[in-house]
């Protein structure tokens, strides 16, 4: 193919200039012309999505946040009742000037501190022996701090014990083992969770779990898994 004088190029590329312009200016109608029949909707639209940032950013400002700080209040009052050993107090909820672990989740449950008021609060509820109560507290907290939500796993699988669902108590035990990072909480629930099944008979269950003491945890348990293993024969 024969190549193209360097003139014939230059009118060319200024073709190719001129059409891509007039494209542009289709193009820049076509919207104006979309824009002028659809004017007031977009209007609408847009004043819409305005309206939803600011709103998002009161709420944030107006109710989130006072909330938020009106929990932290009472979290930091209950816990001190807690330090000092009163435990009733800590726990409250049956005043306005003492709302405790228990008032402070009831009146801001939607905030994360008020998550964890219920989380203290089942604590401490199951300290009193009324693991129902317990559970369905420790049920509400919810975290992204995974070894916090191995802890909660935990309390909520011996409220389960307590109640002698000793089976629903293993599966909660099961998630305890998973949902954590840190090495030694793993290894703690695993060792917990093998020693229920072995309670309950349930020998390959058991072997599973001080297995993988065996394999990954051999630091924090002092050569017992190959004791527990050997108990699984017996049990």
């Amino acid at each position: 193919m024969a190549k193209l004088s360097k003139n014939a190029q230059k009118e060319q590329e200024g073709k190719e200039t001129v059409e891509f312009f007039k494209d542009l200016d289709r193009e820049a109608l076509n919207t104006e012309r979309f824009l002028e029949k659809y004017s007031k909707p977009l209007g609408i639209i847009f004043g819409l999505l305005i309206l939803g940032v600011l709103g998002f950013f009161a709420y944030q400002q107006f109710i989130v946040a006072p909330k938020n700080e009106e929990a932290v209040k009472g979290f930091l009052a209950a816990q001190k009742n807690l330090s000092e050993g009163k435990d009733k107090d800590a726990l409250g909820g049956k005043s306005a000037a003492n709302p405790g672990f228990l008032g402070t989740y009831n009146e801001y449950s939607s905030t994360k501190i008020g998550k964890l008021s219920a989380y203290n609060a089942g604590l401490l509820k199951f300290k009193e022996g009324k693991f129902q109560e317990a559970y369905d507290l420790l049920d509400k907290f919810t975290t992204d701090n995974k070894t916090l939500m191995a802890l909660k796993y935990g309390a909520m699988a011996d409220a389960k014990s307590g109640l002698n669902k000793n089976d629903e108590a293993l599966s909660l035990l099961d998630k305890a083992t998973s949902a954590s990072d840190d090495p030694y909480t793993s290894y703690y629930f695993t060792r917990k969770a093998g020693i229920l099944a072995l309670g309950l008979k349930k020998k390959a269950e058991a072997k599973k779990y001080f297995a993988t003491i065996d394999e990954k945890y051999q630091d924090y348990d002092n050569g017992m898994s190959d004791s527990y293993i050997e108990m699984t024969k017996y049990f």
